[in-house]
């Protein structure tokens, strides 16, 4: 099928402006400002189901879900030719080995897993993208990992998401960027493959998005809008407002959204109804920061996006859930603590609750849920291992409709240089 592009007019209209004028614009080499490292990630996880929710595969409960892999993660970025219009080129190889983990790794998304139910012993991928720059507007096409509002990729377990796509970014205005463009595959972070772009297991056309982010008020203050489609399947737009005051020795700051989503086009997965109001209020001192948050759905349909995508734009999103049934109501209690405070540099720690109502689901109109998450996490900050850090990730949840869980993950991160 052919591809068309779909991009925001105002993004459109700054590209043909860049394009009209005459004088170069000399960018940074393709070589002299290119940037190559090497991540090696180490992931292990552990999640015990409790109170007899464990899921049953191919026939068998699963009462633990387990792994263990060593990754890596090569990113490689060129700069931009020189002249009028800069070229460059970015590569990000992906691969996995599994330590450990057979049919326990199942429920854990660290592998892809076979058909007899073992998880598979390695696999990787490879994205390319090739990029275009004229002024500050940059064009680019090919596969990458992709974070956007309207569309985040997970980078939560071994390996991170990508998609397949074009998309154009303008920073023409000052404080203004303006975006748009199309994503046709999707590879989920425990798969090789490349699938069509799909919610809920339907598969629709293409996605295509378009949005713009203000920045003002001393970069203190944003205002975002965006919208998407994913043909056939659904539409949805995003509303964001954050703001950063500092006042006397705190600073207090707020995140604001609104999202609205309905079915589009054929209706593949038929009518489709969602809406989210949601806020962020923090407040920083010193060492110390402290957070609330609520979100609240409504309609029949759960938070829409994209296959395996991240739910990191919802205020209440978290390591093992995203509180985003149909309907839910949703409060947030969270605190960080940076021990440089106490002569640790590099040491942080947090911890939150989260409390769900409200939830339509399986029949009821009144399930609940909470979680509890807590990271513990260290940076060593000179020597030869200087940047490596080590995450403690433990968590719990309690579901009226779903499975109980209990949850370690340990998480050891060293990127290393090498352009």
């Amino acid at each position: 099928m052919k591809k068309t592009l779909y991009l925001a007019p105002s993004a459109i209209a700054v590209a043909v402006m860049a394009s009209s004028l005459s004088v170069g614009v000399q960018a940074a080499g393709f070589v002299e400002d290119a940037k190559v490292t090497l991540g090696l990630r180490n992931y292990y996880f552990n999640r015990n189901y409790l109170n007899g929710t464990d899921p049953v595969i191919r026939g068998e409960r699963q009462g633990q879900a387990e792994g263990w892999t060593q990754n890596f993660i090569l990113d490689a970025r060129s700069g931009f030719t020189e002249g009028t219009v800069g070229f460059g080129l970015d590569v990000l190889g992906l691969y996995s080995i599994k330590l450990d983990g057979n049919r326990g790794a199942a429920n854990t998304q660290l592998m892809p897993i076979h058909d007899d139910g073992q998880a598979a012993d390695q696999f990787g991928r490879t994205a390319v993208a090739a990029k275009a720059k004229l002024s500050k507007t940059e064009l680019k096409v090919g596969e990458w990992f992709a974070v956007l509002p309207i569309l985040r990729a997970d980078d939560g377990r071994s390996l991170p998401q990508t998609f397949q796509g074009a998309q154009l970014t303008s920073n023409e205005i000052d404080g203004l960027t303006l975006y748009g463009g199309q994503f046709w595959k999707n590879s989920q972070r425990n798969d090789a493959s490349r699938e069509d772009m799909s919610f809920s297991g339907v598969k629709g056309d293409d996605f295509n998005f378009g949005g713009g982010e203000y920045r003002f008020n001393g970069n203190n203050t944003m205002v975002g809008v965006w919208h998407a489609r994913l043909e056939d399947v659904y539409q949805q737009s995003y509303v964001q407002l954050t703001h950063s005051q500092p006042v006397g020795d705190w600073v207090l700051g707020a995140n604001l959204g609104y999202v609205t989503g309905k079915e589009e086009g054929a209706a593949k997965a038929g009518n489709l109804d969602n809406k989210v109001y949601q806020g962020a209020l923090s407040a920083k001192t010193g060492n110390n920061t402290f957070m609330v948050a609520y979100q609240r759905l409504s309609g029949d349909t759960k938070f829409m996006r994209i296959d395996g995508a991240s739910g990191g734009t919802l205020v209440n999103d978290g390591f093992t859930n995203s509180y985003d049934n149909p309907e839910e109501r949703s409060w947030q209690v969270r605190h960080d603590y940076n021990f440089a405070g106490l002569g640790i540099p590099g040491l942080t720690l947090m911890n939150r609750y989260v409390s769900g109502s409200n939830i339509h689901t399986g029949g009821r109109t009144d399930a609940e849920e909470w979680g509890r998450e807590s990271e513990l996490a260290y940076t060593i900050q000179e020597g030869s291992l200087k940047n490596l850090s080590i995450r403690w990730r433990n968590s719990d949840v309690r579901r009226d409709v779903g499975q109980d869980l209990h949850e370690n993950r340990l998480i050891i991160n060293y990127p290393l240089s090498i352009l």
